[in-house]
């Protein structure tokens, strides 16, 4: 067998002291990014399609981008745990966690305060607390568990908080213009893909709709 050090796949790889509860569960709280990229924009592609959850999805790949870009620049090291956690081989300035978990925050934010979706809620501040509240724990694990420096992890936070106010402004005001012509497009014909984010109430108007459809074929069969 070669002697050649092997490597772990740190996506789904997050360490933690053994017998330490509140290190295991923050553990759990650092894979938020990765369930969020796979169970949820993921998920939304297969069954939603929304453009403006695509594109949500894009600007959250362009600021991972933009991550590796200022870490591959600044080439700050992470803390001295990263010996502890065989992650010395890798950058730490700015945490891509904090900057995933922070965009994903404001850009959510900002689609709530549009009305998009939740035009109906009246309590937003609830709806918005819980992707806050999962940014500051992210951030916080990152630093328990001993992968970053607070000044890395508030480095991303800020270019993440930036970066999804930025691109939200993008989509909104340039892209969404476009929107139409995507949805007549051959991709968007052969996808099924749509924008509704000029329906006030997307819950309800599909709820109507199945309902009237389902109806529409009961009537049939009689």
């Amino acid at each position: 067998m070669s002697n050649t050090p092997l490597k772990a796949v740190t996506l789904t790889l997050v360490r933690y002291q053994k017998g330490d509860q509140i290190g295991h569960f923050l553990a759990w709280v650092s894979l938020i990014p990765v369930f969020v990229s796979l169970g949820g924009f993921l998920t939304h592609f297969i069954f939603r399609r929304e453009l403006h959850g695509m594109f949500f999805a894009l600007g959250l790949l362009i600021s991972q981008f933009i991550n590796g870009i200022i870490k591959t620049f600044v080439k700050q090291a992470r803390p001295e745990t990263c010996a502890l956690l065989d992650m010395c081989d890798s950058l730490g300035w700015p945490s891509s966690h904090s900057q995933y978990m922070f965009f994903f925050a404001v850009y959510f934010t900002l689609l709530t305060l549009d009305g998009i979706g939740f035009s109906e809620i009246k309590n937003n501040w609830a709806v918005n607390f819980f992707p806050w509240s999962l940014a500051v724990l992210t951030m916080y694990s990152r630093v328990y568990l001993g992968y970053h420096t607070l000044a890395q992890v508030f480095a991303g936070a800020v270019l993440g908080f930036f970066l999804g106010a930025g691109w939200y402004g993008v989509v909104t005001n340039v892209i969404s213009e476009y929107f139409p012509m995507i949805e007549e497009s051959m991709f968007g014909r052969m996808f099924y893909v749509k924008d509704t984010s000029h329906i006030r109430n997307v819950l309800k108007f599909e709820y109507e709709n199945a309902r009237a459809a389902r109806k529409n074929m009961d009537g049939k069969a009689d």
